[in-house]
């Protein structure tokens, strides 16, 4: 199909509603993978916005599916698509239980969550947080949904406990939690 058919084809269908959001979303991923070499690179620059703005209302399902197809380009993932973690604040916010989510965000037991959940410093969590690759935006936001009746102090603390993790020394706890989950699992 020629470039401005194909990109007029595109606006139609991001014009069309919610329900043809998985298409556009999926037809745009893969235009942006195999990029034709006839394609003018300022088309690109709109895809990538339609495919940023369509993946914002898509499902997790179809985020999921997003993200493999992404797979092979992450920074173009990462730059677009809204991370996975999207669900586990979305549980937070209507104060549902977020031990589960958010072991499976992070990889991690459940008792290992419970363990950093009870941490009241914030620290177990932004090297959860950290560790994982998960923004500062979204540990904040945890730590203000999950703080309870904390005062501001206390909020405070914890959310300056993400600016004082190392990151690499972040990704090396990770690690040994997930090393010392699995040997506990494996026995």
């Amino acid at each position: 199909m020629e470039a401005s058919s194909r990109l007029m084809h595109l606006l139609k269908l991001a014009d069309s509603g919610p329900t043809m959001r998985a298409a556009l979303s999926e037809e745009v991923a893969d235009l942006l993978i195999e990029w034709p070499a006839n394609y003018l690179p300022e088309m690109r620059g709109a895809c990538e916005a339609l495919l940023a703005r369509a993946a914002r209302e898509v499902d997790e399902k179809i985020l999921t599916r997003l993200h493999a197809r992404l797979q092979a380009n992450p920074q173009l993932a990462a730059r677009l698509l809204p991370r996975k973690e999207r669900s586990l604040i979305e549980t937070a916010r209507r104060g549902g239980i977020i031990s589960a989510p958010l072991a499976q965000a992070l990889d991690l037991s459940q008792s290992r969550i419970r363990n950093i959940l009870s941490d009241s410093s914030g620290h177990s969590l932004a090297i959860a947080c950290k560790g994982t690759g998960l923004p500062r935006a979204t540990f904040s936001t945890l730590v203000i949904l999950l703080g309870g009746k904390s005062d501001a102090a206390q909020t405070g603390a914890r959310l300056n406990a993400y600016d004082a993790v190392d990151f690499p020394e972040a990704k090396r706890q990770l690690h040994n939690w997930r090393a010392s989950d699995l040997a506990t699992h494996a026995a």
